[in-house]
C-alpha cells in the first residue's frame, strides 16, 4: 500500500490578505470612507477617503458605528485616486478576502470607478475559505479575537486584523 502525502495548503503556510471597508451607510448611494487591509506579511494599510462631490449619502447610524465624521474625512481623507493606486500597488495579483463581499465589492467598485482605474487584485468572500464546521464557530471566534486584541474601534484596518487573526487561529494545528 502506498501512502499519499498531501502538501499543506498555501493558507496553512501563510495568512491571506484581508480587506475591510467602512462606508457612509448601507444601500443605494453609499460610498467608501475608509479602506484597510492586512497583507500576508502582517503589514497593515489604512486610509480615510475624501468623498467625491457627488458622494452625498450619509447615514448617522453608520457614523455611530465607525466614529468617522464628515469633518474627519474632509480634514484627513485622501483623494480616491491615491487610495485606489495604493491598494493596487500593495495587493496587485493577489486574491484578497473580506467578510462582507457584496457590500465591500460595490464600495470598492465605486472607489475604483471614481479613480478611473481597475482593481489589480481579486476580491473573494472569506467564507469560501471556511468548512461548514469552521463556519459554525466563526462568529464566536471572531468576537473572542476582537476582545483579546482589545479593539474598541470599529475601523477598517482593525477589523481586517481581527479577521486575519481569527482565520489563522481557526487554521492553527490543535495543540495538545
Amino acid at each position: 500500500m502506498t501512502a499519499v502525502l498531501h502538501s499543506p495548503s498555501p493558507l496553512a503556510l501563510r495568512a491571506p490578505a484581508i480587506l475591510d471597508v467602512e462606508a457612509s451607510g448601507f444601500g443605494r448611494g453609499s460610498y467608501p470612507i475608509e479602506v484597510g487591509f492586512v497583507e500576508p506579511s502582517g503589514t497593515v494599510f489604512c486610509s480615510l477617503i475624501q468623498p467625491e462631490p457627488d458622494w452625498l449619502h450619509w447615514d448617522p447610524s453608520a457614523e455611530l458605528v465607525h466614529g468617522i465624521s464628515r469633518e474627519i474625512l474632509r480634514r484627513h481623507g485622501k483623494p480616491p485616486a491615491w487610495v485606489a493606486a495604493q491598494i493596487n500597488e500593495r495587493l496587485a495579483g493577489q486574491t484578497v478576502y473580506c467578510d462582507a463581499w457584496a457590500h465591500d465589492y460595490s464600495w470598492l467598485a465605486r472607489l475604483f470607478d471614481s479613480a478611473d482605474m481597475m482593481p489589480a487584485f481579486h476580491l473573494q468572500d472569506l467564507r469560501c475559505l471556511l468548512s461548514e464546521a469552521e463556519a459554525a464557530c466563526w462568529h464566536q471566534l471572531r468576537e473572542q479575537v476582537r476582545e483579546e486584541l482589545q479593539l474598541d474601534r470599529h475601523r477598517a484596518s482593525a477589523d481586517a486584523r481581527v479577521l486575519q487573526t481569527a482565520l489563522l487561529r481557526l487554521r492553527a494545528p490543535a495543540r495538545g
